[in-house]
């Protein structure tokens, strides 16, 4: 047995048993890919997979015994990789990010300068993605470490860790009625066009959930990933906005008011996340640090072995 086919019986398993969409993904020919599946098979002497004809139908129970086994052995073949990488070249290499916009946008540009002043030969690659897929990219190990909002809790083999709480804010036009009310409820926001996010981003569920427990039920125009799209029509006059306050902190005001609203959707906190058991590159911990000041390298150490759960904010 070896590494290669470890790889296909995988990447079968992460295409939904699709032996075309596996072969693309690895760059090879499906046959190939079949042929490996079978000689694993056995020189095990089980079937991972059960087959009408040609085609993978379902992962049998001895099946999905392997592929645990193979995804530990997978796993630990990356860490080899990242710790030779790590002593031999101690301040070089590549971090791979997977984030929101939002956290691209707004959280990380201080965090990847401070990393660059620290480690100039590092490359920063920065992957933008919905909550799940900066999930999934984490755990395939294209990324190291992954930063949302939403969905990275709910991943048992992901370690996660809180990194700062944040608020809603609601964007108006000045001279909007809104923009100077003392107490905005959510009656007020209710009774306008609505602009925010798509329901799997930036505390959406939140919002949602806030009408739906008062029985309003919300006029939303337009849904969107981006801080500033939502910015952007809330000017063009389509409605009013709901964004995370972080994208309200560099706004010069001269045409926008940013009113707080957290008293409606309560707080949400952004997340950062790690493929539980990875090896950690000392610039890995080093970005992680300058997230937050509750990221501290003995913090995520002692997460990633198991010892640590999760922290109050």
């Amino acid at each position: 047995m070896n590494l290669h086919q470890f790889r296909f019986v995988q990447e079968a398993a992460r295409r939904g048993l699709n032996l075309t969409e596996a072969a693309k993904a690895l760059h090879t020919s499906q046959p190939g890919v079949s042929k490996a599946i079978i000689e694993l098979e056995e020189e095990l002497g089980v079937d991972i997979f059960a087959r009408h004809g040609k085609r993978l139908k379902r992962i049998t129970e001895p099946g999905q015994h392997v592929l645990k086994s193979i995804e530990l052995i997978m796993r630990e073949v990356g860490n080899l990789k990242r710790i030779g990488e790590q002593f031999s070249a101690q301040d070089s290499g590549t971090l791979s990010i997977a984030t929101t916009h939002t956290q691209a946008r707004y959280v990380l540009p201080n965090a990847v300068a401070k990393l660059r002043d620290t480690y100039p030969k590092v490359n920063i690659s920065l992957h933008q993605a919905t909550p799940h897929e900066v999930a999934r990219m984490v755990l395939d190990e294209v990324a190291e470490i992954g930063m949302a909002t939403e969905s990275l809790a709910d991943y048992p083999d992901l370690v996660t860790l809180p990194c700062y709480e944040w608020e809603h804010v609601l964007v108006v036009p000045k001279g909007h009625p809104l923009a100077t009310k003392e107490r905005i409820g959510l009656e007020d926001i209710g009774q306008e066009a609505l602009i925010t996010y798509h329901p799997s981003f930036t505390g959406r569920n939140k919002i949602d959930a806030a009408f739906a427990t008062r029985k309003i039920t919300p006029r939303i125009v337009l849904e969107a990933i981006d801080s500033d799209v939502i910015k952007t029509y809330v000017r063009l006059g389509l409605g009013i906005g709901i964004v995370a306050e972080m994208a309200m902190r560099e706004d010069p005001g001269l045409d926008l008011v940013s009113r707080p609203v957290g008293h409606l959707f309560g707080q949400s906190v952004a997340r950062v996340a790690f493929k539980r058991g990875a090896y950690l590159r000392n610039f890995v911990y080093k970005f992680a640090e300058t997230l937050s000041d509750r990221l501290s390298r003995d913090l995520i150490a002692r997460a990633m072995t198991g010892q640590v759960n999760d922290y109050e904010l």
